[in-house]
């Protein structure tokens, strides 16, 4: 093995400022996200995904790093397109398929086997995102993103496919965001304003009164008035003093020890837009995450700092 493997990682920490972790949702071309792509210090990018003159406005023609699966493997030739330059990640254990493409291209191949996030984030995304952190500074991903209720994957230069749940690993993406790690890119915060009215909208106020009703709990009392934060599973603070989402910190209760689940009540509201309101400014600097696959108590719940904290 002294001859084969390399004395220290070829990649190292901080080895990079400025990386783009590309997806492959069709979402990406709805912004020209292009030239932002191309302007890091290094980009990567997924299985069969085409870097081409076509898709260049959308996802633009820098190419550093791929992270390829087996079945993306067999045609990795015709992916490549006469790049030699590119570095390909293989995330699994080696493969006929991958010794195959080894022999078939002039590239260096390295084997990142990296962690197992199990049910809760599958796909290549997540092992992209992993490389990235693992070897850059500031972390942007594009091509991450999906409307709720998307029942298949949909992939810029394809049509949609059969695969994992679309949504395993939002909540990941997200709170990776909300503790700094990470940044996403979408064409919905591409188009709508940085700077929110202080006033709810009707929109805003319909949403909060119907999260209402879903944790709202019959007796919140009994559980010291901690309310709809009772169902969370991880419960954590982001900011100068927080520590980030930590699994039984002292911001948890012990709610979840004592709830029965089956027992909902919908409370009768004389003023819903007094109600809604309220809702809206408990939740103020909280984002609550459901954790995919798993039972309804499961919530990922971050407070962040306000700018009248900071």
């Amino acid at each position: 093995l002294n001859l084969i493997l390399p004395a220290k990682p070829p990649f190292h920490p901080r080895q990079f400022h400025t990386c783009a972790v590309v997806g492959n949702s069709g979402d990406l071309l709805k912004t020209q996200f292009g030239e932002e792509i191309d302007s890091h210090d290094a980009v990567i990018r997924d299985n069969e995904a085409p870097v081409n003159e076509k898709y260049a406005k959308f996802v633009g023609l820098k190419r550093d790093f791929r992270l390829v699966v087996r079945g993306a493997a067999r045609n990795m030739v015709t992916i490549l397109n006469g790049s030699t330059d590119e570095v390909l990640v293989i995330k699994s254990v080696t493969h006929r398929d991958f010794n195959a493409m080894i022999k078939s291209i002039p590239n260096p191949v390295y084997l990142f086997q990296g962690i197992v996030l199990r049910r809760g984030a599958k796909g290549t995304g997540m092992k992209s995102v992993e490389l990235a952190l693992s070897m850059c500074d500031i972390v942007d991903i594009y091509g991450f993103t999906v409307d709720p209720g998307y029942t298949e994957w949909t992939r810029y230069f394809s049509t949609p496919r059969k695969g994992h749940n679309p949504l395993q690993g939002r909540a990941y993406y997200q709170l990776l965001e909300c503790l700094g790690v990470i940044r996403i890119h979408s064409p919905m915060r591409a188009k709508r304003k940085q700077d929110w009215s202080d006033v709810p909208s009707r929109e805003m106020i319909s949403r909060a009164h119907a999260a209402a009703l879903r944790l709202k709990r019959s007796q919140p009392s009994q559980f010291g008035g901690l309310g709809q934060f009772g169902s969370c599973k991880v419960w954590g603070n982001v900011g100068p003093s927080g520590s980030g989402p930590i699994s039984g910190s002292p911001d948890m209760s012990n709610a979840r020890k004592y709830s029965n689940y089956s027992k909902w009540e919908i409370m009768p509201l004389e003023s819903l837009r007094r109600e809604a309101q309220d809702h809206y400014i408990q939740m103020e600097g909280v984002s609550m995450y459901k954790m995919d696959g798993n039972k309804l108590d499961d919530l990922v719940c971050v407070r962040h700092s306000l700018k009248s904290e900071v």
